[in-house]
């Protein structure tokens, strides 16, 4: 393949495409000024690729390094384009007032446990990061850390936290501006005086102590060129003895010989055990152990293959407890005997049920969460496998962070569904009941808005589940702005959860809705990997079909329907605007992977081919790919929906050079009268820990942007 990098001279400063846009069509019954668009001249190279003998053209290649001079004046260009824009909607201001008024409450997260000490997240309102909080013997609470001041725009963020098992000593990583590159700082817990160990760019990793001795760690080699576009693919564990240097610590897995793409690690929670998770892929794992009770011992495999997915949630007198898809495609507990591990041996204590499961434990129970129809139930277990209770729940929605210590006798954990704030409660374990423990108090009223589940047929016949949230009472004229919201990848499950930007949206008379479409974990493994590789036009065809469904049952049509995804649910939303540039007045493709023929080439984005297969494992592959990449299937001469492209300049796990290309490319097929713009963040990344503050302004451009072309004006809240 053809690899040659043509450097192009800079972008010519003021050099503009005067090309006037009509933001409304003549159907819409609202009528807003139209707002003049000039874009830049994205300038083109010759450069071309050779793909299993076909030359595919890369006119936008130069756009990938970020670092160059041409690029960073591209990225100006297109923002002037863009706020300029932005800043002629009328209404975009009262959006951005109302999000700020509705966010600005009291957000506290649920109580966790070392030492003396119960620690806990606070947001006051509207700090851009929360602040980890701390009492004692329920006296007055004190700031343990602040991450908002670490620095002055609040783009620096806590990722990771580990305490060590008696509470006396505190590790954190922090994130600047959005990037997945972390920095480890460890701080005495009673004096809150930082410790002399630092950990530069660390990245992927977790922080697992070992008693006091030290943590382990995972990172990268720094790589060569871009340390936010260049490849990372060889991960190693460290660990990191308290009082030495970071060029001290000692390489515990890991190796040129045999590189591990993802390499992670844990202590079970009795100290006895390290566990080392090792993968190539975002699928499949080995499973490695080290005996940390015996001076000496080695580390050696548990599961010598990747095969499956496996995860261990407990070690017990020499055995561990593993939640596995080997041959349960929706997941099951075994017992795994250190000394015997061969899978024939594994005995299954919570065998695999009709609905997906992921088991968590606490207070020396066993607690299995299942997904019916992406909704959670859950049951109690022994530890030898025997169920005890199903636990009545708030209602229907969604339960995280049912686990807690084996010497707690409560668990406390957050429910939430599309139109209910998420709340903690107070598990007691011997009563088997449920408390509030605690409740937000905002501008909104769950009361006025329903969340009911349908199911649609796609085009293989396929039945799939969605979620619509809207007012109590909404007319199905057809004429309701909506805004259908998609992922489908990874086996990542979209269960329903409270959205503080959804409430302006719901209460302006929006729809929001949520299809669960294969590629997802909803419905386990098969569910997952029908929306892999060959298959992935089933996640376009199902989301194309929820599309169609809403507006078949009058909730909507396509002139006040907007379709929205991030990061694979940005290519989501990308493929499915070129398949049907029909389907919606409005697409919002967030930090989305558009080049499918180079996405592995940046950072770890190798580790996504499970997925999504590569160009370059064959002919067949490549061209599947080629057919549906938003980068290479624009048609030209085409009218596109209005596109707001959103993406950000430090985002190193789908780098922005997927939605540069793209851009360039849909700003030269597209000829409708709608516009298509990018939106470039600065100093944020992927989305974790972005900013309050900048959340609000580009949710606030978002909703102004889609409501203004779909010929809608917004009220705010009727006081």
């Amino acid at each position: 393949m053809q690899n040659d990098f043509i450097l192009l001279p800079k972008l010519k400063k003021n050099s503009l495409l005067c090309l006037t846009i009509l933001t409304l069509a003549c159907t819409n019954e609202n009528h807003f000024k139209p707002i003049p668009v000039e874009y830049p001249i994205t300038e083109k190279s010759d450069h071309v690729d050779l793909y299993w003998g076909e030359e595919v053209a890369d006119p936008y290649r130069w756009l990938e390094d970020d670092y160059a001079e041409n690029t960073k004046e591209w990225v100006i260009a297109q923002n002037k384009v863009t706020f300029d824009y932005l800043d002629k909607i009328p209404f975009r201001e009262a959006i951005r007032e109302r999000l700020e008024k509705v966010w600005n409450y009291e957000k506290v997260g649920a109580p966790f446990f070392y030492g003396d000490w119960t620690y806990y997240f606070k947001n006051d309102g509207l700090q851009n990061q929360s602040v980890l909080y701390r009492s004692r013997d329920e006296g007055k609470e004190e700031v343990f850390l602040d991450p908002n001041k670490l620095s002055e725009d609040g783009s620096t963020s806590l990722s990771s936290i580990a305490f060590t098992k008696d509470g006396s000593l505190f590790a954190y990583a922090v994130s600047v501006a959005g990037s997945d590159w972390r920095d480890i700082y460890v701080m005495d817990t009673e004096s809150k005086t930082l410790l002399k160990d630092q950990i530069k760019d660390a990245k992927f990793t977790g922080i697992s102590w070992e008693g006091k001795k030290g943590f382990y760690y995972s990172t990268y080699a720094q790589p060569d060129g871009s340390k936010l576009s260049a490849l990372t693919n060889d991960h190693r564990l460290y660990f990191h003895e308290l009082g030495t240097t970071q060029a001290e610590d000692v390489l515990v897995f890991g190796n040129d010989e045999t590189p591990k793409r993802y390499v992670s690690c844990t202590v079970t929670e009795d100290g006895q055990v390290l566990v080392i998770s090792a993968a190539n892929s975002t699928t499949g794992n080995e499973l490695y152990i080290k005996d940390l009770s015996k001076a000496g011992s080695t580390i050696k495999p548990i599961v010598a293959n990747m095969d499956n997915n496996h995860g261990v949630l407990d070690h017990r007198e020499g055995w561990l407890l593993v939640q596995t898809n080997k041959d349960a495609p929706n997941n099951q507990l075994v017992k795994i005997d250190l000394n015997n591990p061969e899978p024939e041996k594994w005995q299954v204590l919570v065998p695999e049920k009709e609905q997906v499961m992921q088991v968590s434990k606490g207070g020396g129970k066993l607690f299995a969460t299942y997904l019916k129809d992406a909704i959670s139930e859950i049951r109690q277990y022994d530890y030898e496998g025997k169920e005890e209770s199903r636990i009545e729940l708030p209602g229907a929605g969604t339960v995280s962070g049912f686990s807690s210590k084996k010497t707690q006798d409560s668990i406390y954990y957050s429910f939430t569904s599309y139109v209910q704030p998420g709340s903690i409660y107070r598990y007691s374990i011997r009563e088997g009941k449920s408390k509030l423990y605690r409740q937000p108090q905002l501008d909104f009223d769950p009361e006025a808005y329903e969340s009911h589940q349908v199911f649609y047929t796609s085009k293989d016949g396929t039945k799939v589940p969605m979620i619509i949230t809207h007012k109590k009472g909404l007319a199905l004229n057809g004429k309701n702005p909506t805004i259908l919201y998609g992922y489908g990848g990874f086996n990542i499950s979209l269960t329903p959860a409270f959205s503080i930007a959804n409430t302006v949206w719901l209460e302006n008379g929006g729809i929001y809705a949520v299809p669960n479409i294969r590629g997802g974990g909803e419905y386990g493994e098969n569910w997952h990997k029908a929306g892999t590789k060959l298959q992935k036009q089933n996640v376009f065809d199902d989301f194309i079909a929820a599309g169609e469904y809403l507006i078949h049952e009058g909730y909507t049509s396509s002139d006040y329907l907007a379709i929205k995804g991030g990061s694979n649910g940005g290519l989501l939303v990308g493929a499915t605007m070129i398949q049907r540039p029909d389907l919606a007045r409005v697409a919002l493709p967030a930090v989305g992977v558009m080049d499918m023929l180079r996405y592995h080439q940046f950072t770890a984005g190798a580790g996504w081919a499970y997925d999504y297969g590569t160009a370059d494992e064959s002919e067949e592959m490549y061209r599947y790919l080629k057919s549906y990449s938003p980068v290479h299937a624009l048609k030209q001469g085409t009218a596109y929906p209005a596109t707001l492209v959103t993406t950000a300049d430090h985002d190193d796990r789908v780098v922005p050079a997927h939605s540069f290309k793209f851009a360039a490319a849909l700003q030269e097929a597209h000829k409708g009268e709608l516009p298509v713009l990018i939106r470039i963040e600065t100093n944020a990344g992927h989305g974790a820990g972005k900013p309050t503050s900048k959340v609000i302004e580009e949710q606030a451009d978002i909703f102004a942007f889609t409501l203004y072309n779909m010929g809608v004006d917004f009220g705010g809240k009727s006081e």
